[in-house]
């Protein structure tokens, strides 16, 4: 029998050829609701999912056949990873396919916030012409906390520099330019999150520091929903502190406690770091690879499967 691949969240065409010509057979399935998924997921051997799809209990359990998960894009906190190991289930992702797109986007809401870009196109809309209402910033000059220097730190680092800011590194590793995150918070203008979502990383920014940043700091989160506690980061808001927020991720996907996004200086976008079509291109077509390398490093082979 052959090998078959459930594709649980839409990856590109490029990706699913790949598949294919390798002679898998491949489900396009993410228009199945996901409830359904556990009913299914017993037929395959490889699963290839994106965010929307959670690989928690249920659908691990009733994964019989899975020999590998694949991921297409870096973060793997929506993929339970210990109980995948326990169950012997290989898992792959793509990393740093998608790190301009992320750098890019974080830039776009780095000025977004500086210009009242957002709101400005909100209030023409209105037909209203608030020129005064909306006065901006400029970045140059200005300093940037980057928090998290992988390869979309480093980027968003490189772009500011090229804006005329000053950057503030933070990172555990050990490197002379790198500071402590209590150094950074009071002398950045904006803070912009670059990290994975991890036990230790959860609600790395709360109360304690947005208490020790400069008043009318601005921040950006196009890491993941999490890192940042978001009840903080309203009362942050509420009470002037923080004068403005831009977020590409939630703690909830989709948001339904929508009380901070109701706050006119808060701009969002729905976790599209990754939403261009050069790296949804190349995450396709490197996890079809990698979910091959996985599969043969396994020996298994359409015979083998019978």
């Amino acid at each position: 029998m052959a090998i078959k691949i459930l594709v649980s969240d839409k990856i590109a065409d490029e990706g699913i050829k790949i598949l294919q010509e390798k002679g898998y057979e491949v489900t396009k399935g993410w228009d199945i609701p996901k409830p359904d998924l556990p009913k299914i997921i017993e037929e395959y051997d490889g699963l290839i999912v994106r965010s929307a799809t959670k690989v928690k209990c249920e659908l691990l359990e009733n994964a019989k056949k899975l020999k590998v998960i694949g991921r297409a894009g870096e973060g793997l906190d929506n993929v339970d990873f210990e109980r995948a190991k326990q169950l012997g289930i290989a898992l792959v992702n793509t990393p740093h396919v998608s790190y301009i797109s992320v750098a890019e986007l974080t830039v776009g809401h780095l000025i977004a916030l500086a210009r009242n870009i957002v709101q400005s196109t909100i209030s023409m809309r209105e037909g209203k012409w608030e020129k005064d209402k909306l006065m901006g910033i400029e970045l140059s000059g200005k300093t940037l906390g980057v928090i998290g220097c992988g390869f979309i730190g480093k980027d968003v680092e490189r772009l500011a520099l090229s804006l005329g800011m000053k950057v503030i590194v933070v990172e555990e590793c050990v490197h002379d330019r790198f500071v402590a995150l209590g150094d950074m918070l009071p002398h950045a203008d904006f803070i912009t999150l670059h990290v994975p979502l991890t036990p230790k990383t959860r609600h790395l920014i709360s109360v304690k520091e947005f208490s020790l940043m400069k008043n009318g700091v601005r921040i950006i989160d196009c890491s993941r929903g999490g890192v940042i506690d978001q009840e903080a980061l309203y009362q942050a808001i509420q009470s002037g502190k923080v004068a403005g927020a831009a977020l590409d991720v939630f703690e909830e996907e989709p948001p339904m406690n929508r009380k901070l996004l109701a706050l006119p200086n808060v701009i969002a976008t729905p976790h599209m770091g990754a939403q261009t079509f050069e790296a949804q291109h190349r995450a396709s077509i490197q996890i079809a690879h990698n979910i091959i390398d996985a599969l043969e490093k396994l020996n298994l082979s359409d015979t083998s499967l019978g």
